[in-house]
């Protein structure tokens, strides 16, 4: 290609067509080059219709004027801005430099688009038909948006690192060979990674990626029928939020925002699992509304997850596993019909330290919550749930989980034990209900005095015994410490013996069982 062109003057390259000549005069003039024929059916770079070689460009072209083109016509700033054009061949940049600003519409890629190691200011692309987008370790001053492309062949944008914002919403990603959509491991965005109604059909791979500000994939649809992962993002760092939340459809809807009142919404949706263990997150982590399908191997997996906020306010997973084992939150935000049931919830490890329920979510609810957390007995779960109710200043059902947990502990014994611990569930509560002992002391003692009231027991010694004082007697039994100078000098024979051994082996018990809730209520203090 001649390139003969001094500043501010000259004629385009004597092999250029026609249309690739008006391409480089915009160039040099830094205007629009539209080819759109104004038919909006025609003009679809996603539709059939084919396009001639007056809405043709070869890619080697495109890629002189990005990387060796003419200068500027004065008082101009050369850039390359295509509307409605068809790039025939592989615009290959890889390793190269761009410095003019870049700018598709609605254009159609013959071939895959090649940029990795490439430098740019920013760079957007909207609208277009791309077969595959090939970018790791590219590097961007300001943006890379790719809003409403597709690419039929997936996205590599591994170790990328993007300036400002990396754009894709409703964008849509198929796989790769690799099974991926989206590849993006170790990327570095400088702020906002949005990917508002986003559809991968594949692997979404954010693996060790860093994004400077909020991650949105609102109103995104995540599809991976192929392997296990839909969203693979392990050691995902977020400065701010992660929002996988509903997004709004349509003129009114505003990306990044809450969808107005009346507004056409469209939730966030996942089918296939979903990967975050590692992940740190600045503010919050947003399930609100999110839907997951799962299989029954598969997982929305929070392990060691670390966020100030988890806002749990999806639709109930009727298959699969939530897995927060490690994760560490400050408010848990949730909602009693988003958590799935028995064996599908794992929160061993799991520390939150302020609940706030999202409507009605009675303890009863929430011991239930705690009994799926582990198919066998953990004491962990109930604990952690007792402290933060203790420290809300919810005694009372902090000390409900606290026997709840000795009777999900019960289920796990031998039979033996297991007796012992209903016969202390029935008579006291395991201690966690000490009014129950005075009761049944008292039921005991009015029992004891009238049966020891039928008959007369004679005295060990005559003339050094008390006076016979059945109810004084029974609660002499009772009581295991104190002496109240009736047991000792009497008599018994056959049953009363055993009707007494009976009382004092009960007055242990009883006492013993005051002596622990008076213990825990001490060390609570």
């Amino acid at each position: 290609m001649t390139h003969g062109v001094g500043p501010g003057g000259g004629e385009p390259p004597e092999d250029l067509t026609a249309t690739e000549a008006g391409m480089w005069q915009a160039f040099r003039n830094g205007s629009v080059y539209d080819l759109s024929s104004g038919d909006t059916t025609v003009d679809d770079p996603h539709g059939g219709h084919p396009w001639g070689p007056e809405r043709t460009v070869r890619a080697r072209v495109v890629c002189w004027l990005l990387l060796d083109g003419p200068p500027a016509l004065a008082g101009r700033v050369s850039s390359l801005k295509l509307v409605g054009v068809r790039i025939s061949g592989a615009l290959d940049l890889a390793g190269g430099t761009v410095a003019p600003y870049l700018e598709m519409r609605a254009c159609r890629f013959e071939r895959e688009v090649l940029l990795p190691e490439a430098r740019f200011t920013t760079v957007r692309m909207v609208d277009c038909s791309i077969p595959r987008l090939e970018a790791a370790r590219l590097h961007t001053e300001g943006d890379l948006h790719l809003p409403r492309c597709r690419f039929p062949g997936g996205i590599r944008l591994t170790d990328a690192r993007i300036g400002t914002d990396l754009l894709l919403n409703q964008a849509v990603v198929h796989r790769d060979r690799s099974g991926r959509s989206i590849a993006a491991d170790g990327m570095n965005v400088g702020q906002d990674l949005q990917a508002e109604l986003l559809e991968s059909h594949g692997e979404l791979s954010l693996r060790s990626a860093t994004i400077g500000v909020s991650l949105s994939l609102r109103g995104a649809r995540l599809v991976n029928p192929y392997t296990r992962l839909a969203l693979n993002a392990p050691q995902l760092t977020v400065e701010r939020s992660l929002y996988l939340t509903p997004a709004g459809v349509g003129a009114q809807a505003r990306s990044g925002m809450t969808p107005a009142r009346g507004t056409r919404i469209q939730r966030f949706e996942c089918r296939g699992g979903v990967r975050l263990d590692d992940g740190r997150f600045g503010d919050a982590v947003d399930f609100e509304g999110a839907r997951f399908v799962l299989t029954d191997e598969q997982e929305l997996s929070l392990r060691r997850v670390q966020t100030p906020e988890l806002r749990f306010l999806g639709e109930r997973p009727v298959r699969g596993k939530v897995v927060l084992s490690g994760a560490r939150v400050v408010n848990l935000i949730d909602r009693a019909d988003s958590w799935p049931g028995p064996g599908r919830l794992h929160m061993g490890g799991f520390a939150y330290e302020n609940l706030v329920p999202r409507g009605p979510f009675p303890l009863a609810l929430r011991l239930r919550w705690v009994d799926a957390a582990s198919a066998e007995y953990n004491p962990e779960p109930y604990e952690r749930l007792a402290a933060v109710l203790r420290e809300g200043g919810e005694d009372e059902d902090a000390r409900e989980v606290l026997l709840a947990k000795q009777r999900r502990r019960r289920e796990s014994l031998p039979l033996a034990a297991k007796l012992w611990g209903y016969a202390q569930d029935w008579t006291v509560a395991y201690g966690y209900r000490p009014g129950r002992a005075a009761v049944w002391m008292a039921v005991l003692w009015a029992c004891g005095s009238l049966a020891f009231a039928r008959s007369d027991h004679p005295p060990l010694k005559s003339g050094e015994h008390p006076a016979w004082n059945p109810p004084l007697f029974a609660l002499d039994l009772l009581l295991p410490v104190i002496d109240l100078g009736q047991v000792g000098f009497w008599q018994l024979r056959g049953g009363w013996q055993w009707l007494s051994a009976a009382f004092v082996l009960l007055g242990w018990i009883l006492a013993t069982t005051v002596a622990a809730g008076a213990t825990r209520t001490l060390r609570r203090m």
